[in-house]
């Protein structure tokens, strides 16, 4: 073997390595999203929540995470962002023990809060490792690996959670994942020789080393921030919608059982995930990235209006679902690819953490709205919703791509 050869082989084993570590985490972040979602049934009956309540779990879980993570980007340009990430998922094992300790519905408050402060460091850290620490060849198959991950997390939370929990309980279930996130942090331990320490200084940087140093805060003047911003936050709107009240929408308007419930969710999840690779060919083929975000999300907005009407069987409501989370999976490579070239080259933590944060955001605010239409008993709303919010963020990704256009308008 050539020296050449066995210089590019360890480089593929090393970026391999970083790509798979780093998918884990966010595979993990993506998990503790729904860590309480798909016990509602269980938590609505335990302490006698109203949907608005358990809605609102998930709504300070979100805005502690958005907040969290635009601050957590400066944090990661400031000591790194291994110490970051080890931190984060410290905090999503506590907040578990915490939940699964919980006597009353302030403690469980208590334990999604601390559970959206670890998740709020994810894509600040992971983002940032990525670029440090992955060969600039294969930067485009990290960020598609990174979205698999995350998407797998969110379809094995209800499988993994509900299934313990009509086994055994909901609190054996909450000990389950504090255990699978231990596990998670002792790994990422493991691997502190591969992805802590000093960052490879990047050329750029070095070629503007003797520059006058701008403001940290300078990116925010840029309008492509928020752009990207607002259609994360829209877009989460629908997503939280999904995931938060779509089996006790289907329960109500479908008289589905807990099995077709939690099963459909799965089904988007992992129809997400499979949509995400299909999305990854068609987003390296077809330069109008906006264009394959619109069609996507037409689709998803349709199928939400069609399970709306309450006229679907029950043993079919998987497909919709599916369809849905294949659409938004194949917008998914095109959206990430639709940002970064929306956004400032050389992108720090500082604009990741912003432009995700609208995420955080999104599903801040949908838990609460959507909550209120169930209290009300109008199940057939919250599709119809999932599917106005899909079109709203369609409006979004296509100025973004007029915005990226003129940028680089050789492309």
């Amino acid at each position: 073997m050539s020296a050449t050869t066995q210089t590019l082989d360890q480089t593929f084993r090393r970026d391999a390595r970083v790509i798979g570590i780093v998918g884990i985490a966010h595979g993990t972040s993506h998990f503790f999203h729904l860590i309480l979602a798909p016990l509602f049934p269980w938590l609505k009956v335990q302490f006698g929540l109203s949907y608005a309540e358990l809605g609102l779990l998930m709504t300070m879980f979100f805005v502690v995470s958005g907040t969290g993570q635009a601050l957590a980007g400066f944090v990661v340009d400031r000591i790194g962002a291994y110490p970051v990430l080890v931190t984060g998922v410290g905090l999503l094992v506590l907040s578990a023990v915490v939940l699964a300790l919980a006597p009353t519905y302030p403690a469980l408050m208590a334990g999604a809060m601390i559970a959206g402060l670890g998740n709020s460091v994810f894509h600040p850290a992971d983002y940032t490792l990525l670029n440090k620490r992955v060969s600039s060849g294969r930067i485009a198959h990290a960020f598609s690996a990174h979205g698999l991950a995350g998407t797998l997390g969110w379809a094995l939370a209800p499988v993994f959670l509900v299934g313990i929990a009509t086994a055994l309980d909901w609190r054996s279930a909450l000990w389950a994942a504090a255990l699978l996130a231990a596990v998670v942090l002792a790994s990422l331990l493991a691997f502190r020789d591969l992805l802590g320490g000093e960052h490879p200084v990047d050329p750029a940087e070095r070629r503007n080393a003797g520059a006058p140093r701008e403001s940290a805060l300078r990116f925010l003047r840029l309008p492509a921030v928020w752009m990207c911003f607002g259609f994360f936050a829209i877009s989460a709107m629908a997503l939280g919608g999904i995931q938060s009240f779509a089996p006790a929408a289907m329960k109500e308007l479908y008289d589905a059982p807990l099995a077709v419930t939690s099963g459909g969710i799965t089904a988007y999840m992992l129809a997400s995930a499979l949509g995400i690779v299909v999305g990854g060919f068609i987003a390296s083929k077809h330069r109008h990235h906006d264009h394959v975000i619109a069609a996507s999300f037409v689709v998803a907005a349709l199928t939400a209006w069609t399970m709306a009407t309450g006229l679907i069987a029950v043993w079919l409501l998987f497909l919709p679902l599916a369809v849905m989370g294949f659409a938004a999976g194949v917008a998914g490579p095109s959206r990430d690819l639709l940002v970064r070239a929306a956004s400032p080259r050389n992108a720090t933590g500082r604009v990741y953490g912003v432009v995700y944060s609208g995420l955080d955001i999104g599903l801040s605010v949908s838990p609460l709205l959507f909550g209120a239409v169930m209290d009300a008993h109008h199940p057939a709303w919250l599709f119809m919703g999932v599917g106005l919010f899909q079109l709203l963020a369609l409006a979004t990704a296509l100025g973004i791509g007029g915005t990226a256009a003129r940028k680089n308008p050789e492309t």
